[in-house]
């Protein structure tokens, strides 16, 4: 339900890479049907722009980071941005939902940009768990650094649980997925949206209340599909970080090579 007197944002989703998988490779637990059949993974930033504010939620990864982990590139994030008229010096905020590679890259791209992350997911993406390999390959320690620097710089600013970071857009910690991501609440024409990323991998994990493997903690994600389902203005109103099904529930626009989706 729309709140009285609170700023109704624009948001869209921007598709930039894509790979392969199989089904059951996107569920923790046992799935009907065939487990070889494909389910393919999008790679998505998200844009949250009105009351003369441009907020990207996350950065992506780059074309080398790619070919890196042979994922299928379409464009960098900020060439998509520049088909909306919009220049990476004009980004003012990021919100990045938590470090992984995919979700964390080409920070450097952005100069002028605040970056808002849960203090909890610097300490886990620095901590103790980095010595495992199963948690730690998911981040790129390049990606990292730069993120430190900017720390250091005091570009980056460190935020507990639930912020507001503006009338009608929130950032709250879900963890599960790693122990500090958060996920961006925004009010729109539609009612509160909620850019979930990878609190629900897909439309699926969040039904079926059948996560995606990669996990810190299960307890917490089981914790977050509720959250996100409080926070939002209805099931239509969640937005998974990387079903390709995002591009066929909602408005592309038409811009010659970008891969672009009004969400609200």
């Amino acid at each position: 339900m729309r709140a009285h007197g609170i700023t109704e944002y624009e948001v869209y989703a921007i598709k930039y890479a894509s790979v392969e998988r199989t089904r059951q490779s996107n569920f923790l637990e046992p799935i009907d049907g065939d487990p070889n059949a494909l389910m393919p993974l999008d790679f998505f930033v998200w844009l949250v722009r009105g009351a003369g504010r441009l907020l990207l939620v996350d950065t992506g990864f780059s074309q080398i980071s790619a070919l890196a982990r042979k994922r299928f590139f379409l464009q960098e994030p900020a060439q998509a941005l520049s088909a909306l008229g919009i220049q990476v010096e004009d980004v003012s905020d990021i919100a990045i939902t938590h470090l992984h590679y995919d979700h964390a890259g080409n920070v450097k791209q952005f100069p002028n940009a605040r970056i808002w992350l849960q203090e909890r997911e610097m300490a886990y993406a620095t901590g103790k768990c980095m010595c495992d390999l199963k948690q730690n390959h998911f981040f790129a320690l390049d990606d990292i650094s730069v993120v430190l620097k900017r720390l250091y710089e005091g570009d980056v600013r460190l935020i507990d649980s639930m912020h507001s970071f503006a009338a009608g857009i929130e950032f709250h910690r879900i963890g599960g997925h790693t122990d500090g991501l958060q996920v961006v609440r925004v009010m729109t024409t539609k009612g509160w949206v909620v850019l979930a990323s990878d609190a629900a991998h897909y439309y699926e994990n969040l039904e079926k209340k059948n996560p995606f493997p990669a996990i810190y903690s299960k307890a917490d994600m089981m914790d977050g599909y509720e959250l996100i389902r409080q926070l939002a203005d209805g099931e239509d109103n969640i937005i998974p970080g990387h079903d390709p099904k995002v591009c066929t529930r909602f408005e592309p626009l038409d811009l010659p090579g970008a891969h672009i989706y009004r969400i609200a």
